[in-house]
């Protein structure tokens, strides 16, 4: 079966954490924040805990939790327990499957640098993606190391977000590493240019072809 995306009533994916969570069992908001928290989650979810009842609201107006009763502690205040609804698990299964098999167009904030990294002196340019690789290669060690302590408890199906985020700094880190040897080899199309214009302020005449060249509009 092929799937399509489609324009969701809901995209945050908070959401779509307290979905699976909720399709675990009925819970109150304070226990799914304690969950999520347990669990690791907001390595891989950006999670405001603050906004979680919102979040919450939201799929009860939505139709896809609804309440399922009421908790009490102790001496505290009775506590809502919601759980997921016949339309809330559908949308909970059709929205993971969409993220896991459409590629989605994204846009980090290091794509963007990217795009504009002309501005820099070539020289700095080498040295901030120095500075990057030499962070990413940190990272890339304690997220292994944390990798392999958890691997003697849980089984690999609950880190393979974990092993994801792990290749993509070593990808990230190895791409880095191959511009900068690229750039200090003279083998990059375009460095030459770049010199210049980090050398005079002036755009290339060769860029400034190119550019006339492929505007669409002459």
């Amino acid at each position: 079966m092929t799937v399509t995306a489609k324009r969701r009533k809901l995209s945050n994916p908070l959401a779509l954490a307290v979905m699976a969570l909720l399709s675990e069992r009925p819970m109150h908001p304070y226990e799914i924040a304690q969950v999520l928290r347990r669990r690791g989650k907001e390595h891989s979810i950006k999670i405001n805990y603050g906004s979680l009842y919102t979040v919450v609201q939201n799929l009860e107006k939505h139709g896809f939790v609804e309440v399922a009763g009421t908790q009490r502690q102790g001496l505290r205040p009775e506590r809502t327990v919601y759980g997921l609804t016949e339309d809330g698990r559908r949308e909970l299964h059709d929205w993971l499957a969409e993220l896991v098999s459409v590629p989605a167009r994204e846009y980090p904030a290091f794509s963007a640098a990217l795009s504009l990294i002309l501005v820099l002196p070539i020289d700095e340019a080498d040295e901030l993606l120095r500075q990057r690789a030499e962070t990413l290669e940190a990272q890339a060690e304690s997220l292994d190391g944390t990798i392999g302590a958890l691997k003697k408890d849980l089984p690999r199906v609950f880190l393979l977000e974990t092993e994801y985020e792990l290749h993509m700094i070593r990808a990230e880190m190895e791409w880095a590493r191959s511009l900068r040897e690229e750039l200090a080899a003279g083998d990059l199309s375009g460095a030459a240019a770049w010199r210049t214009l980090s050398r005079t302020g002036e755009m290339p005449a060769e860029w400034v072809e190119i550019e006339e060249r492929t505007n669409p509009e002459k």
